[in-house]
C-alpha cells in the first residue's frame, strides 16, 4: 500500500500505552482512510521466476516501503502487480541518515523477507 506509514501514523499513536484514547473526528476519518486503503489494496500475483521483475522503493523520514512487480498476462491483458512487498517505519536510530540510505534499508528490507518466503 503506497505511504502506508502515513495513513498508518495516527492509528499507531493511539496504540501507544501513554496515549489518551479519545473519539473525535480526525481519528475516525484517520481509521476509515485506513480501512479503505487495506481492503482496496492491490493483490499479489503469483511470483514467476522465469519473468522479469522490477523494484519499487518508496523511502522517507517515517518510512520505508518496497516492493517487486511483475508484468504478467491476466485475461489476454498485461498486468502490472506486485508479488513482495515491505513497509516499516524508520528506527529512531537510522532517522539521522538522508535519502539514499533509506532507498539502502528499503532495499535490503525488501530481500531480507522475500528470500525468506
Amino acid at each position: 500500500m503506497k505511504d502506508f506509514v502515513r495513513v498508518a501514523k495516527s492509528l499507531y499513536k493511539v496504540c501507544d500505552q501513554e496515549t489518551v484514547y479519545e473519539v473525535n473526528k480526525e481519528g475516525v476519518k484517520a481509521y476509515e482512510n485506513f480501512e479503505f486503503a487495506l481492503t482496496n489494496a492491490p493483490l499479489l500475483l503469483m511470483p514467476y521466476l522465469n519473468i522479469t521483475s522490477k523494484l519499487c522503493i518508496d523511502a522517507c523520514g517515517e518510512g520505508l516501503g518496497s516492493a517487486l512487480h511483475q508484468t504478467q498476462f491476466i485475461n489476454d491483458k498485461p498486468v502490472e502487480g506486485p508479488i513482495c512487498f515491505i513497509s516499516r517505519q524508520i528506527k529512531p536510530t537510522e532517522a539521522i541518515y538522508g535519502g539514499s540510505k533509506w532507498n539502502s534499508f528499503a532495499y535490503c528490507e525488501l530481500w531480507k523477507n522475500y528470500t525468506t518466503i
